[in-house]
């Protein structure tokens, strides 16, 4: 791993208000600002990093080299955007930063991040490149932002004048969906040297390519054991968590299919009883219907034969419990049956009864509004009883045998 102490110099002029890097250029730098400096404290704990900004009133160091991340990661809030960018104000100042870097042993590295247009020409950048050269500092450049006035050459002019055995890189970043974090994540402007590469760098660039680092969940046992063994803990708690949680579903299932089975048995077993006994209902009900139903049929051919005897024998039954009830309604029913018949032996018992002047007083006190003592009530009773008194007379010589026998 190599030791390393970083100067980051951050473009924040007027330009960054563009928005052709999503959300915006300045935040875009921003975010690979804070993800190159993670990167860099975390491949080696003795490195150290510092930020400087080039644009304003003028070249500010923000932090100098810290391994505090942190305090490296505050720097970047709030910052002001403005003026015009000083490409080689920020690379002196940069290069001055390190040369009073506590740990002599640390090698030096720059990361310019140019996002305006560069005022200087092409020969002031080659000076500056060869100065680097000779002191023995890195560059890496990232090329973002304004494509005019010549800058890609220019940069490319400045990289070739402090390259010195590969240590120095430039990466050309054009507009487009991805973040400029996401494109960086995957150069040797993140990953080092390739021997300077940490497993950290290696991680994210596996992780943002979509890809697998080869480690359990992405962290590197040797780099972080810590991590590694928590990641590891939790994730067989998850899984036994799991499985106990399918397990109990699994038994609960069990449990209402056998529920349901005892339901469904007890519930046929219901309804055949149920079904037994309406069928036995139904039989007896079918049975009483059929005897009634004879019963019926028997009264009527009886009645279509005209039985006398049976007739007879029924209205005697009918008129002996209605005189037991009441003499009257059943004088009244014999009336009624002797006048339909016309027989003379009953229109004779009628002679007799109206004969009898007690029961025809009787008769006349119990109807309502007559009173038998009124004078003509009386005279009728007189006239109808001298005239029965000649026909019962009459009807009694009729019916008396004569001398001879005949």
């Amino acid at each position: 791993m190599v030791l390393e102490a970083t100067m980051i110099c951050v473009d924040n002029s007027e330009w960054m208000r563009n928005g052709d890097y999503s959300p915006s250029r300045f935040q875009a730098q921003a975010d690979a600002v804070n993800l190159i400096c993670g990167a860099k404290t975390q491949s080696n704990p003795e490195n150290t990093v510092g930020v400087l900004t080039m644009a304003g009133k003028g070249v500010r160091v923000l932090v100098t080299p810290t391994s505090d991340l942190g305090k490296i990661l505050a720097c970047m809030h709030g910052l002001e955007i403005g003026g015009d960018m000083n490409l080689a104000a920020g690379i002196q100042v940069a290069q001055l930063a390190l040369k009073h870097r506590q740990n002599k042993k640390q090698q030096q590295r720059i990361i310019v991040f140019v996002g305006s247009p560069i005022k200087h020409d092409k020969k002031a950048l080659e000076m500056i490149g060869r100065k680097l050269k000779k002191n023995s500092v890195a560059l890496d450049i990232v090329d973002f932002g304004e494509e005019d006035d010549g800058k890609p050459e220019k940069l490319e002019a400045l990289l070739a004048a402090v390259n010195n055995n590969d240590t120095s890189h430039i990466v050309h970043v054009p507009p487009g969906p991805s973040a400029l974090s996401d494109v960086l994540i995957s150069t040797p402007v993140f990953t080092g040297d390739g021997e300077g590469g940490s497993g950290f760098a290696a991680a994210a660039a596996a992780a943002a390519a979509g890809g697998v680092s080869g480690f359990d969940f992405g962290v590197d046992p040797n780099l972080d054991p810590e991590l590694a063994l928590a990641l590891r803990v939790s994730m067989e708690e998850e899984r036994a968590r799991q499985e106990a949680a399918a397990k109990k579903a699994a038994e609960e299932a069990s449990k209402q299919e056998k529920g349901g089975e005892q339901a469904s048995s007890s519930q046929d077993a219901t309804m055949t009883e149920r079904a037994t006994v309406a069928t036995s209902e139904a039989e007896n009900k079918t049975n009483d219907s059929a005897d009634d139903d004879n019963a019926l049929l028997q009264q009527a051919l009886a009645m279509s034969m005209d039985q006398p005897a049976s007739g007879h024998d029924a209205r005697d039954t009918d008129m002996s419990d209605a005189a037991g009830d009441d003499p009257e309604l059943a004088l009244a029913l014999q009336l009624s049956v002797q006048e339909g018949n016309k027989d003379p032996t009953s229109q004779t018992d009628m002679s007799k009864l109206l004969a009898d002047q007690n029961f025809v007083s009787n008769i006349l006190a119990s109807l309502p509004g007559v009173d038998p003592n009124d004078p003509s009530v009386k005279d009728l009773l007189a006239s109808m009883q001298s005239q029965s008194e000649p026909e019962q007379k009459k009807k009694d010589d009729d019916n008396a045998p004569n001398e001879d026998g005949k």
